[in-house]
């Protein structure tokens, strides 16, 4: 597409002289008041909605059969340009409600100025803004399901390795490599659940809403919506134009999405910094200075993506929160965040992709972060297995662990005798509980760590991840 040409200053066709206006704009104040470099994102989005919107006014009269043809047409001509990266913006371009319609009359002659008859440009962004986000949403929910369905099969591929799982970043108990990487789809799930049910509020249409107050000419509202895939119509006109809820759902949804693929991101880099997981060539980065460096960039990228997320929800809340009823210029400022929200969200999701398909997990170096100490509870379970409640259990174990602590032994090298003068109930079998496979195959509940609970959550995960 083409930059602009010719004189700033100007009005355009849209207010120029003669109307409300006498002189031209300030130039500073144009470029402070034009949307039309981030707005024209929508190009295609506005004329799908141009072209429903002269089929309406053509069934009430406002047009002819044949100037809807014509208009049609001629919209169809603009989608060529913009497709083709020939449509030349122009000074007055304020926007890319006016670009189109600029370049249509320039296409079609006058007839162009009867496309606008009852619309307004408030209700025109709201279509456009809507028709948008809901492809985007779609696109996204596509390529979480690549991301679940890949981390799955990775699951899958690893399923015997073993590696210490952690609460307080302190070793806690024993769990399945796939267990911890399907924990993190496990949030994503929720995640893609949350945007599929954002989809019907946002996929309503505001065209026919007018300027605020609905539209002159009885324009079927139904029809429009019909047109362009919209699942309904908006209830109420000056909300119609106002709201953007949609837009602000979807911020707070992806601040909450790369929170969660931000802690997958921690998980990993300190991983990689204890030689558990080694990241691929592919997704890392070298020192200026120090040849030895490889660091994990995608994953701090990834980390810290989440923090401007969070920035760019809070601050179109803020925009939001003192405004009257209704359209005000203040929600121009939607526009970039969204976009911007899109962007960041679809290249995380690329990346983790890549990162999570490349990575290696390194089976000795998980194996080393295991600690006998991890199976103090299974110990403490050993006693409840013989009708000891848990409390007891729970302090015996503890005293047990504070001997070995105390002859500075691990725990497991503690004899029977040792063990029986702490609680007589323990019997020889009690040296069996140092297995950490069969400490990871004791938790088979739903959702455990056992190799048939971890392949389950896969099966499950790749079934969900097919409905997206």
């Amino acid at each position: 597409m083409a930059e602009k040409s010719g004189e700033a200053g100007s009005r355009g066709g849209l207010f120029g002289a003669g109307g409300r206006f006498k002189g031209g704009t300030d130039p500073i104040m144009e470029k402070f008041n034009e949307s039309i470099n981030f707005d024209k994102r929508m190009w295609a989005q506005d004329l799908r909605g141009s072209i429903a919107y002269a089929k309406a006014i053509e069934k009430v009269g406002i047009l002819t059969a044949e100037e809807s043809s014509t208009i049609v047409s001629g919209l169809e001509k603009v989608h060529a340009e913009w497709a083709s990266d020939s449509f030349v913006l122009q000074p007055g371009d304020e926007d890319i409600h006016t670009a189109n319609e600029r370049r249509l009359t320039e296409i079609i002659g006058p007839l162009g100025g009867k496309l606008h008859t009852g619309r307004s440009r408030n209700d025109q962004v709201a279509t456009d803004t809507r028709l948008w986000i809901v492809e985007a949403e779609r696109d996204i929910l596509k390529d979480m399901a690549t991301l679940l369905h890949a981390a799955s099969e990775f699951s899958r591929e690893h399923i015997d390795v073993l590696m210490a799982g952690y609460t307080h970043l302190q070793p806690a108990q024993p769990i399945r490599f796939g267990h911890w990487l399907m924990s993190h789809m496990a949030a994503l799930m929720r995640d893609a659940e949350r945007l599929k049910e954002l989809i019907p509020r946002a996929n309503q249409c505001p065209l026919g809403s007018g300027a605020l107050a609905g539209n002159a000419f009885g324009v079927d509202r139904e029809f429009l919506a019909q047109e362009l895939g919209f699942e309904g119509v908006t209830a109420n006109s000056l909300d119609s134009v106002c709201d953007r809820d949609f837009v602000a759902e979807f911020l707070m949804w992806h601040a909450l999405m790369l929170t969660h693929l931000s802690q997958f991101a921690e998980d990993l880099i300190i991983n990689n910094m204890l030689k558990c997981v080694d990241m691929d060539d592919a997704y890392a980065t070298g020192s200026s200075l120090m040849p030895q460096k490889k660091n994990p960039d995608a994953l701090e990228l990834l980390r810290g993506k989440a923090g401007v997320a969070l920035g760019r929800s809070v601050g179109l809340m803020a925009t939001l929160k003192g405004l009257p009823r209704a359209y005000n210029k203040d929600l121009q400022e939607d526009k970039v965040p969204l976009f911007d929200a899109v962007d960041t969200v679809k290249d995380c999701l690329a990346i983790a992709t890549g990162v999570i398909v490349t990575m290696r997990p390194n089976p000795k170096m998980l194996m080393k972060a295991l600690c006998p100490e991890m199976l103090a509870t299974d110990l403490a379970d050993y006693l409840v297995r013989r009708g000891v409640p848990f409390r007891e259990t729970h302090h015996i174990s503890g005293a047990c662990v504070r001997l070995a602590e105390e002859q500075e032994v691990s725990i497991d090298t503690l004899t029977l005798e040792q063990l029986q003068k702490i609680d007589s109930r323990f019997e020889e079998d009690v040296l069996k509980v140092w297995d950490y496979v069969a400490s990871v195959e004791r938790k088979s509940s739903i959702g455990g760590t056992s190799k048939a609970r971890v392949l389950e959550q896969v099966e499950n995960c790749i079934a969900f991840a097919k409905t997206l």
